[in-house]
């Protein structure tokens, strides 16, 4: 039975490091019969989080009316979501961050598979433990289910990820979700 995937990927950068591992877990999952979705959130307009709590007192409805509002009603219909981003700070993008922030609203939705998928400039992963600490949190907090992780470090230059394994794990981890 396929699967319908929502991608959410914080890179700013078109056709960079981080859009090549979203391509080939993509690739990956629609060659396994999977249904695959990208919003690309860096060329979004989402607005933070207010913490008005509207969400929590009107069935999961935002307040705020902006592009998220696309993305939320995909996340509902979603058996897996994948976060993608570059490391920032050590974590995901301010972009997809804003995102996370607002998936406020999906505390009461079913158990979901999920996935992280990370660049990184820095040859060490070390440099990505507060996008791996959120990313651990959140699943904990919904009681979602982590499906994978991949990190590819030592990636600053825009082609740099070109010809190296990740790429072949997020094609395997697409192909092999279920």
């Amino acid at each position: 039975m396929s699967k319908n995937i929502v991608i959410l990927s914080g890179s700013p950068r078109i056709a960079g490091n981080s859009e090549k591992l979203v391509t080939a877990f993509k690739e990956g999952a629609e060659s396994s019969g999977n249904i695959v979705r990208i919003f690309r959130t860096a060329h979004m307009k989402i607005n933070g989080c207010t913490g008005c709590e509207h969400c929590q007192q009107h069935k999961n409805e935002c307040v705020l009316k902006d592009d998220m509002i696309e993305i939320l009603d995909a996340l509902r219909e979603a058996d897996v979501v994948v976060w993608a981003s570059p490391v920032y700070y050590f974590s995901v993008t301010a972009q997809l961050k804003a995102a996370i922030d607002r998936m406020y609203s999906l505390i009461s939705e079913k158990a979901k598979q999920t996935v992280l998928l990370l660049t990184c400039a820095d040859e060490s992963s070390d440099t990505a433990a507060g996008a791996f600490a959120m990313y651990e949190r959140i699943l904990k907090y919904y009681k979602w289910i982590d499906a994978g992780i991949i990190i590819a470090t030592g990636v600053e230059s825009i082609n740099d990820i070109d010809g190296r394994d990740e790429l072949k794990q997020a094609r395997k981890l697409g192909m092999n979700i279920c």
